[in-house]
C-alpha cells in the first residue's frame, strides 16, 4: 500500500489530543462502569465452564451468560441479569481453535450475544480454502457461523490527530503517563515503521516500545517539552480504561475519517493479516480507512482500544478490529489521565 502524508495539525498547534476536533455522542447511553465491572467480575468468578461471558443488551444493562438454571438463580440473587446459553466460554474457546485453519484473510472471534464463534473470510479466501472453512463451520452444528467480508483484510496503516514517521502516517491513540513522564499509545504496526515521530511540523518524541504481530500496540515517549499534552480525545475527557463488552456503543476517532460510531460485535478475535496474525482483538462494525490506524476506541470517558485494521471503508461500511488498550497500558506500566 502506498502511504500518503496528510497534515491534520497546523504548524502552530501546541496542544496534542487523542482523536479529531469534535466527538459525536453515543447513540444510546452506556451502562455505568461500576455496574459493568461488577457484572464482569461476577461472570469471571463463575469460571469458564459455567459462563460464556457478558454483553450489553439494548436497555444498556450488562447480561451475565450462564449454562444452567442454578447458576442463573445465583446471579439473580446477587442482583445480576442472567441469560441461559448452550455453550460455555470453555466450549467456545475450544471451538474457536478448531475452526481456525490458519488462513490469511480470516478472522475468528466470539459473539457473546449469539453464543457463537464467528468465522470471517475476506475476498481473497476462495476455492479449497473457503471449502475448508465451510466444512469446519458445518461440523459445528450451529455453534459457529461463516461471514464473508466485503473487501480484503488489511492493516489500516498511515489516525486522533495525525502523527508521522518518515513517509508513514498514523493516528495518536491515547496520551498516557507514568508518574511525570508522558507518552502516547498507537498501533504497533505503526511504531514498527519508525523511531522518531512528528505532528507534521514538530518532533513529538521517540519510540519506546512496539509489538506487532501477535499484538498491535506501540508507545512513543514525548521529548518535546513545548507541547501541551491533553488526556482527552478531541473534546471528550478520558478518565479511565477497561475492556470492551459485546453490544455496547462505541466511538472511534482517526485522522482520515474523523469520529465514527458503532457497536462491539465480538471479542477475543484472531485476525490473520497478510503481514502477520494478531490475537485477543475487539471486533466492531465501526468503519475505518487507511490513516486511521492507532486512533482511539472509546465510550464516553472510558478508553477501550487502538485501531488496528479490517475490511471495507466509511462509504460502504465494514468491519474494524481494535487492540484492547488495557493490555497495552499493562505492558508499558502507564495510565490514561
Amino acid at each position: 500500500m502506498k502511504l500518503t502524508r496528510r497534515v491534520m495539525l497546523s504548524a502552530t498547534a501546541t496542544t496534542l489530543v487523542a482523536g479529531a476536533l469534535s466527538v459525536a455522542s453515543p447513540a444510546q447511553a452506556a451502562p455505568t462502569p461500576l455496574a459493568m465491572d461488577a457484572a464482569v467480575t461476577l461472570a469471571d468468578s463463575l469460571g469458564a465452564d459455567r459462563s460464556a461471558g457478558t454483553y450489553v443488551d439494548s436497555s444498556g444493562a450488562t447480561v451475565v451468560t450462564v449454562t444452567d438454571a442454578a447458576t442463573a438463580k445465583a446471579v439473580q440473587a446477587r442482583g445480576g441479569k442472567a441469560r441461559l446459553v448452550a455453550r460455555s466460554a470453555a466450549d467456545l474457546n475450544a471451538l474457536q481453535a478448531s475452526v481456525d485453519k490458519g488462513i490469511v484473510g480470516t478472522a475468528i472471534s466470539v459473539d457473546t450475544v449469539a453464543n457463537q464463534v464467528v468465522v470471517e473470510a475476506d475476498t481473497t479466501v476462495t476455492g479449497a480454502k473457503l471449502a475448508l472453512l465451510e466444512s469446519a463451520v458445518a461440523a459445528s452444528k450451529g455453534a459457529a457461523r461463516l461471514e464473508r467480508m466485503s473487501g480484503k483484510l488489511t492493516r489500516t496503516i498511515s489516525g486522533g490527530d495525525a502523527i508521522y514517521t518518515g513517509g508513514s502516517r498514523c493516528s495518536l491513540g491515547f496520551n498516557v503517563r507514568s508518574g511525570s513522564t508522558y507518552y502516547f499509545l498507537t498501533a504497533g504496526h505503526c511504531t514498527n515503521a519508525g523511531t522518531t515521530w512528528t505532528n507534521g511540523s514538530q518532533t513529538l518524541g521517540t519510540r519506546a516500545g512496539t509489538s506487532f504481530p501477535g499484538n498491535d500496540y506501540g508507545i512513543v515517549r514525548y521529548t518535546n517539552t513545548s507541547i501541551t499534552i491533553s488526556g482527552a480525545v478531541g473534546s471528550q475527557d478520558i478518565a479511565s480504561a477497561r475492556n470492551a463488552q459485546v453490544g455496547e456503543r462505541v466511538n472511534r476517532r482517526g485522522s482520515t475519517t474523523g469520529t465514527r460510531s458503532g457497536s462491539v460485535l465480538g471479542l477475543n478475535a484472531t485476525v490473520r493479516y497478510p503481514q502477520g496474525t494478531v490475537t485477543g482483538m475487539i471486533r466492531t462494525n465501526v468503519c475505518a480507512q487507511p490513516g486511521d490506524s492507532g486512533g482511539p476506541l472509546y465510550t464516553g470517558s472510558v478508553a477501550l482500544g487502538l485501531t488496528s485494521g479490517g475490511s471495507g471503508n466509511c462509504t460502504s461500511g465494514g468491519t474494524t478490529y481494535f487492540q484492547p488498550v488495557v493490555e497495552a497500558l499493562n505492558a508499558y506500566g502507564v495510565q490514561v489521565f
